[in-house]
């Protein structure tokens, strides 16, 4: 008998394998670092509601010398200066966007410049976050002292409070990252400050194409809900936004007396059909489900009551919210075009600007995102929202990685809603630290679950 038997028969302690004692210490290990992440990713979330709630009046400050100064797609320079000099005070080395306007910067290992302006590759993960700063062309019926100081042009969609509220993150995120243990997981957070959202094509897919999301692995949007509370969030998984074209149609003919529509193309008749058929026509041969819709917002066609017109324009907007039918849309409007037009001998052009697809919140993305609110706002600010018609070019970005688009409440309490899109569109300034609050506990969150 071997010494190690008789031990074993002996009633002495039992042996313990290398390889228990290895699975037992590898589990310790592994809950040990990730308590100790749990609590990093609270102190830093703790960090940025700190600092954004320090530097509130200065993100109002901004939000208000972006409304006063309001400007179109595509002509966001001084917007873009002006971000781009904050970013460069807090020591970070933004860049403008590839057209000229908006702005790209990352923050973290990357982001934080050194002495002599770079920065490192970080091998940590990759959130972005978007906030989109061009205003519309529409006058501000506001009377408030930040009104649009630019004739026609106003922030009636709440740009001007995304980009505040993305920037205050981004600023946040900075100093936790300067001056903390850094962001979760060792990674970065991409500001992206894009231009030309309210335009068919819009700024999205320029930033997309000129590699803005490469290596991105979430991103997250927010916009002003003036139907929600300020201190409330709306947000669902799925789909909550829809495709959203613009369609142009010119309809030509040799014209002709009223009294004698059969010796010519009655371009009034046809303007009826098309009107009438082709939105019908478009419905029949799309999947229900995709709720594909065309509707028409402008008609222009002849200027006397008895003579038939040589040229009659109809424009309006195509909108889906399944993404096949939206991509199939164009070959069948084409179809349905000839088969109304060409037998009453007129001919037609099509202008088919496509926009953007349908936007469908990523579920572990709106996971992220719950968390981060429920944490900044409560646990019952949290609620559903509805999936809307209207179009939202942050689509692009989701193809590219999971993202969640959050819906903020900007209505003050007790005040009735006023739609976005209107001239007299306002919000409770307080929704703008909220919202960079929730965007960067957002970013923050994502990061340690990518790490």
């Amino acid at each position: 008998m071997t010494g190690a038997a008789a031990s074993g028969r002996g009633g002495g302690a039992p042996a313990t394998s290398a390889s228990a004692v290895d699975t037992g210490d590898l589990e310790t290990a592994a809950l040990e670092t990730a308590a100790l992440a749990a609590a990093q990713l609270e102190a830093a979330i703790r960090a940025v509601e700190h600092d954004i709630a320090d530097r509130s009046r200065e993100l109002v400050a901004l939000r208000r010398d972006l409304h006063r100064h309001p400007e179109p797609s595509w002509e966001e320079h001084r917007t873009t200066a002006v971000l781009l000099d904050r970013l460069r005070a807090a020591g970070l080395d933004p860049r403008p966007g590839p057209t000229g306007t908006g702005v790209v910067c990352d923050i973290g290992a990357a982001g934080a410049a050194g002495p002599a302006g770079d920065a490192a590759e970080s091998p940590g993960p990759l959130v972005a976050l978007r906030g989109d700063i061009d205003a519309l062309r529409l006058p501000d019926t506001k009377d408030v002292p930040y009104r649009s100081e630019v004739d026609g042009v106003c922030h009636a969609c709440g740009h001007d409070v995304h980009t505040a509220a993305a920037l205050g993150a981004g600023l946040a995120l900075a100093e936790v990252a300067r001056h903390g243990a850094g962001l979760p997981g060792g990674g970065r957070v991409r500001l992206l400050l894009q231009p030309a959202e309210e335009t068919v094509p819009g700024g999205a897919r320029a930033l997309c194409d000129a590699g803005a999301m490469d290596g991105v692995g979430a991103i997250f949007a927010l916009h002003c809900d003036p139907s929600v509370e300020v201190g409330r969030l709306g947000l669902s998984a799925g789909p909550i936004g829809s495709a959203a074209d613009y369609v142009t149609i010119r309809l030509k003919g040799p014209g002709g007396h009223t009294a004698r529509p059969h010796l010519t193309a009655d371009l009034g008749h046809l303007v009826g059909r098309v009107l009438v058929d082709l939105p019908a026509g478009l419905a029949r041969l799309s999947d229900s489900r995709d709720g594909v819709n065309l509707t028409f917002g402008m008609v222009q066609a002849g200027d006397a009551p008895n003579a038939i017109p040589s040229e009659a324009v109809l424009g309006g907007s195509l909108r889906a919210t399944g993404r096949v039918s939206w991509q199939e849309a164009g070959p069948k409007l084409q179809r349905l075009l000839a088969a109304i037009v060409e037998p009453f001998g007129a001919r037609w052009e099509l202008d088919h600007r496509v926009g953007a697809p349908p936007l469908v919140n990523d579920p572990w993305a709106v996971g992220v995102a719950d968390r981060a609110a429920r944490r900044v706002l409560g646990d019952d600010a949290v609620e559903p929202t509805r999936q809307s018609a209207g179009g939202e070019d942050f689509s692009w970005y989701l193809d590219h990685a999971p993202g969640a688009y959050l819906r903020l409440g900007v209505r003050a309490r007790g005040a009735g809603a006023v739609d976005i899109h209107s001239s007299a569109f306002d919000v409770d300034e307080s929704a703008v630290a909220l919202g960079a609050s929730v965007l960067a506990a957002s970013a923050l969150c994502a990061l340690h679950d990518l790490a």
